[in-house]
């Protein structure tokens, strides 16, 4: 899919002195723009940096789901229909259509003319799509007879669409989305605004040259206006996407005028004049473009209310942009437009991401293996939902079996395993009964028993708090992990660095825990000293960093 154009400020990924090398990057090394963002790059681009664009993890339904919704698409089932009436062959034209005595049995074949009586022409219009999307589909193969007929012979894979095979009908149907979706950004020479090719030209010789510049140019212009339609809609479904993936369920559907603005408008900002104009353009430009993805549903979509322009000329205030910028009713809302992209939407545009070289993760993918693989690919992949993998993981497991193994995984020293204590604790905390039971059996352990002794006692539990070395090892653990996760939210930090018990004597303090054990003791102290509003506190927390550094490396 082409790279987007979201209109967003730049940020840079992983601020901070303590920036981790790029093979060690965590999710919030990346900003949120880059985070949600699904869209590509232009390699020459030397303006951006060379972070991988992130494209949200999404839940598709199974693939037999998938592919009955598909074969429910009234295009594709008559296209399916028509080739299997197709056989054992069927003549055609020079040009591989239907001949005239056939499309109207064909039209009564898929239910879109009467048993009996004239055929309507909309029928035969609709027959003749029906069958160049099952010649474009690869659904029969023309050819010619030894007599010299023109014929059209089905293929093996009617039957196996006919039979429901998920495999090929998701193969069909995202053939036919790929078609519709080039369909729906042609523009042609009508839509072109201008002198058409020979206006105005002279005569003779210089006229013919004339024409043939204009004509030159007129075409230039046709594919310059279908690349930039192809570049919008590509950016239109690509967010459309990131929204899906983040919505509640029930609230996928999005009022037209949104989309635009978040195509429009910079993150942070509130449109202008000139962006309300260009908001009202883009859901102009894009109704009938998702009007036509809507035929393979691709998306559900409402389409704007025509009156609402014939209200515009007629001299009312309210412009399309205006009210779509604004917080109209759910009633104006629907008349400026909606859209929902469908199951099928999001399995289609992450297989055109996957096919662009994209990494679109499905919610699971990291659940599949053991909880020493899940925690492995929760504090390592960029682009992952901890908390949905974890409840999916959890879910095929009996729940004190899976907060053992949980706990047992997330031990260890390694550059991240803060980051695997903290999914950890966040997954045991919303565990309940079983999640206690295994916590209690750990509040022994030097590496989980801060972390254990916090959690049950926050459960209200009667268990005795930590003793002050393990609370001390557990504020550098929690910190680093904070700090791993959340590298650049400078707010964030600064809460977490404000809430350090830190007495009225920091020396005493920081004397303590500089000695932890722990090999993210410098690096929480560096950001402590980097972050503290109070001068004589970071003072001290940089003279504690650099003990602990002279620490490890004597160590």
């Amino acid at each position: 899919m082409a790279g987007r154009r979201r209109n967003t400020p730049d940020h840079s990924a992983g601020a901070g002195p303590q920036a981790a090398p790029a093979e060690s990057l965590l999710p919030a090394d990346y900003d949120l723009a880059e985070l949600y963002g699904a869209g590509g790059r232009d390699e020459d681009d030397e303006d951006l940096d060379d972070t991988a664009v992130l494209v949200p993890p999404i839940a598709l339904p199974p693939e037999a789901e998938l592919a009955a919704a598909a074969l429910a698409v009234p295009l594709i089932a008559r296209a399916v229909a028509l080739a299997r009436w197709a056989a054992p062959h069927r003549v055609v034209d020079e040009f591989g259509d239907l001949v005239e005595d056939d499309r109207g049995p064909a039209a009564r074949l898929i239910g879109l003319a009467p048993e009996e009586g004239e055929v309507p022409e909309e029928a035969v219009i609709e027959v003749l799509r029906a069958w160049s999307l099952a010649c474009d589909l690869d659904l029969v193969e023309l050819g010619t007879t030894q007599a010299g007929e023109h014929v059209a012979v089905p293929m093996e894979e009617v039957a196996d669409a006919e039979a429901g095979d998920p495999s090929t009908v998701l193969d069909l149907w995202l053939t036919a989305a790929g078609i519709v979706r080039e369909l729906a950004v042609d523009t042609d020479l009508l839509d072109i605004e201008g002198e058409g090719p020979g206006e105005g030209a002279g005569a003779g010789a210089a006229g013919d040259a004339d024409d043939e510049d204009a004509a030159e140019s007129a075409l230039a212009e046709v594919e310059e206006a279908s690349e930039a339609a192809a570049e919008l809609l590509d950016e239109a479904l690509q967010v459309l996407y990131e929204l899906t993936a983040f919505a509640e369920p029930g609230e996928e559907t999005v009022p037209l005028g949104v989309l635009a603005a978040l195509l429009v408008v910079p993150e942070g900002e509130e449109p202008d004049e000139e962006m309300l104009g260009q908001i009202t353009d883009l859901m102009v430009e894009l109704d009938p473009m998702l009007a036509d993805l809507a035929e393979l549903g691709l998306v559900e979509h409402r389409p704007i209310d025509p009156e609402l322009f014939e209200e515009e000329e007629e001299g009312e205030e309210a412009a399309p942009a205006a009210e779509a910028a604004g917080e109209p009713s759910e009633e104006d809302a629907a008349r400026f437009g909606l859209v929902r992209l469908t199951p099928l939407g999001q399995y289609g545009v992450r297989e055109w991401l996957l096919a662009d070289g994209y990494d679109a993760p499905l919610i699971g993918d990291l659940a599949q293996g053991d909880a020493a693989a899940l925690l492995r690919g929760l504090a390592e992949s960029p682009n992952v939902l901890p908390d949905r993998e974890i409840q999916v993981w959890l879910a095929g497991r009996e729940p004190l079996d899976g907060a053992r193994d949980l706990l047992a995984a997330s031990r260890g020293l390694d550059a991240h395993s803060p980051v695997r204590r903290m999914f950890t604790a966040a997954a045991l905390d919303d565990l309940g009964e079983a999640g206690d039971t295994a916590l209690t059996e750990v509040v022994d352990d030097p590496e989980l028993g801060g972390l254990a002794r916090e959690l049950l006692r926050s459960h209200g539990h009667d268990v005795a708090a930590a003793e002050r070395p393990v609370a001390l090892w557990r504020t550098v653990d929690h910190f680093s992990a904070v700090l791993l996760v959340g590298r650049g939210e400078a707010g964030q930090l600064r809460e977490l660095v404000a809430g350090l018990p830190v007495t009225d004597n920091p020396a005493s303090y920081f004397g303590e825990l500089w000695r932890v054990p722990h090999p993210y003791t410098a690096l929480v102290l560096d950001t402590v000293g980097e972050l503290h509003t109070d001068r004589a506190v970071a003072k001290e927390a940089r003279k504690a960093a650099f003990k602990a550094k002279s620490q490890q490396g004597n160590g």
